[in-house]
């Protein structure tokens, strides 16, 4: 159990934290939320012992493994599985030790160890786990320094997984992942077997992969049961009667006060008038949650262009003359809303640099309309801004003839106000990056909006904003994103981007999260009456369960068996070594052998319960 317990923390004399307290039992899954720049990575460095709290304390269980994803995996040359295996230092450490030891006791103890931690699977695993994060087995081989850094994040938090500490700490995870990884990691989170705590901006995992919410704000600490949905609705609850309340006080001090204007100068009433002056003073400011003011965007709106605005007809893409997409037809009008799906790899990024003009084709036709104007928005951008300049610079770069009262105009339509607008782009946040460049991408009135991964730093408010703007914005919109919650509210049409093809997506993005996820259709809501299955046919589906049931009970015994055999230290004498190794063979084998008898046998008492037997 995590306790959070009066704490108090403050930076450069700003507070952060003020009595802020918070019970956390063990395995539950939390989404930290909350404004940016209010506390919540410094939370999880006192957490980690990282900084010296000013008062207060936290608590964790004594032994407990705390584990983070680290800046980035150095650029070394060992292969993605092997750094992933060395994630788990005590796994790396006992095999390096069972390399060299030589007392029969000893070895004993690491093989037994070794077998505890499941260490013969944890290949596997690892393998799994890269995979759920985007990379092939081709990949896995590689050395990390064949990748960029964002691509070596992902390395880093499939380390962390796979070292599986009792407290799990992710900032942001999802930022580097496109929706296919955010999505597996969803699922990988929900299941996860001991304590999480993720900060996150993502409404869909918030809602789907954990079990509650804590909430920094006003410098305390809330805790919430449930999903974010859920979070929100209680919250709204929440500021609806702390207004009411403040409406209610207001009236009582503005009736003291006149009270207190009329009679202050009247000999006979400047005793009562005192008394209301008292009772004015003694009224304590009711503290209503701080609710973000929607920071909104401000598209400005392009003139109607006549349709198509793009054509394409057998058009193929690609670089260096080899097509990555090809047989490309589609057309887009200016009203369209379209998120492209598909795995990473697959063109997504292609097909939007053609789109934008960036990439030519290598074949077939592509028409634009004669006057079209295309804003292209990617992640990349953000670091092409020029860090010793100020936003009001970078954008009287491109509207020299506007007065500093218009270009602040256009800042504040993006939410960057006075202060950001004079502050050096080097030190915004993540969040202030990413208006200035939708601002930069937008200035000109595009008639096609196109935007890779637009919600990456941008906090709840904020996103929720950007929905509202996109709705509203007159032009077509082509969004790649791993944000759910931003596609299910903007996209109209959804194209999967697959097998150096692009073709429109038959269902909606629940059907594609199954589809991902292998998960079965969600049965519908009207009750249909399964097929009686004949007293043979039960007897058989009760003769499966009892074998699988048999098979597992079997495997069972010789797991242990096994685990007795090389526990003994008799086995680890030099003469013996090949003898060992046969038998730690044997017992990953039944370790396999074993996962598929239980899968089998749920599966058999699940057709058993389906057929009413």
């Amino acid at each position: 159990m995590l306790r959070v317990d009066d704490i108090r923390y403050s930076v450069e004399g700003r507070p952060l934290f003020e009595g802020a307290s918070a019970t956390i039992p063990d395995g539950h899954k939390v989404g930290f939320v909350g404004r940016n720049g209010t506390g919540k990575t410094t939370l999880f460095r006192l957490i980690r012992g990282e900084l010296v709290l000013e008062g207060g304390d936290i608590r964790v269980p004594k032994g407990a493994r705390i584990g983070g994803v680290a800046q980035e995996v150095p650029g070394s040359e060992t292969s993605l599985l092997d750094t992933v295996l060395e994630a788990d230092t005590e796994r790396a450490s006992l095999m390096a030790e069972a390399e060299t030891a030589t007392d029969p006791t000893r070895i004993a103890e690491i093989q037994t160890r070794l077998a505890d931690i499941d260490a013969w699977s944890a290949e596997g695993r690892a393998s799994a786990i890269l995979k759920g994060l985007g990379f092939t087995t081709e990949e896995q081989g590689m050395p990390c320094s064949a990748f960029s850094g964002g691509w070596r994040m992902r390395v880093a938090l499939a380390g962390v997984l796979f070292s599986a500490p009792d407290l799990l700490l992710l900032d942001e995870p999802t930022n580097y992942l496109d929706l296919e990884g955010a999505l597996w990691l969803e699922s990988y989170l929900a299941s996860y077997p001991h304590t999480v705590i993720v900060i996150s901006h993502d409404r869909g995992l918030l809602n789907r992969a954990v079990t509650s919410i804590l909430h920094l704000e006003d410098r305390k600490l809330t805790l919430y049961q449930g999903s974010y949905d859920t979070f929100a609705e209680t919250r709204a609850a929440r500021l609806a009667v702390a207004e009411a309340e403040n409406r209610k006080q207001e009236a009582r001090r503005a009736h003291l006060q006149s009270f207190v204007d009329r009679f202050r100068a009247k000999a006979s009433k400047a005793v009562q008038a005192q008394s209301r002056l008292k009772m004015i003073a003694r009224m304590k400011p009711i503290s209503s949650p701080q609710e973000a003011a929607l920071r909104r965007f401000t598209f400005p709106e392009p003139e109607e262009l006549s349709p198509p605005i793009i054509n394409m007809e057998s058009t193929s893409v690609g670089y260096d003359g080899r097509a990555v997409l090809s047989k490309l037809n589609l057309r887009i009008d200016q009203d369209d809303r379209i998120a492209l799906l598909g795995r990473n790899g697959e063109g997504k990024s292609t097909l939007s640099k053609l789109l934008a003009g960036k990439l030519d084709p290598l074949g077939g036709r592509i028409t634009r309309a004669r006057k079209l104007r295309i804003g292209y928005f990617a992640q990349h951008q953000l670091d092409e801004l020029h860090i010793d300049e100020t936003p009001l610079d970078h954008i009287r770069r491109l509207r020299p003839g506007e007065t500093p009262a218009k270009l602040r105009a256009r800042l504040a339509g993006f939410g960057i106000g006075a202060e950001q607008a004079d502050t050096v782009a080097g030190r915004l946040s993540g969040g202030q990056k990413a208006r200035l460049s939708l601002l930069l991408a937008t200035l000109d009135a595009p008639h096609m909006l196109i935007l890779d991964e637009p919600t990456n730093h941008l906090d709840m408010e904020s996103r929720e904003a950007l929905i509202e703007a996109l709705t509203a914005y007159s032009g077509a919109v082509i969004l790649v994103s791993h944000d759910m919650h931003l596609l299910s509210h903007v996209a109209d049409a959804l194209w999967l981007v697959k097998d150096g093809r692009v073709a429109p997506w038959d269902g909606d993005l629940e059907d594609y999260r199954r589809m991902l996820l292998d998960m079965p259709a969600p049965k519908s809501g009207k009750k249909e009456r399964a097929p009686s299955a004949s007293r043979h046919d039960i007897a058989q589906l009760r003769q499966a369960v009892s074998d699988a049931e048999s098979r597992v009970g079997k495997l069972s015994e010789m797991r242990e068996k096994l685990s007795v055999k090389l526990a003994d230290p008799a086995i680890y004498e030099e003469t013996r070594l090949k003898e060992a190794e046969g038998w730690q063979r044997k017992f990953a084998e039944v370790e396999h052998g074993l996962e598929r008898a239980e899968a089998l046998w749920l599966k058999a008492l699940e057709r058993l319960e389906q057929s009413g037997g």
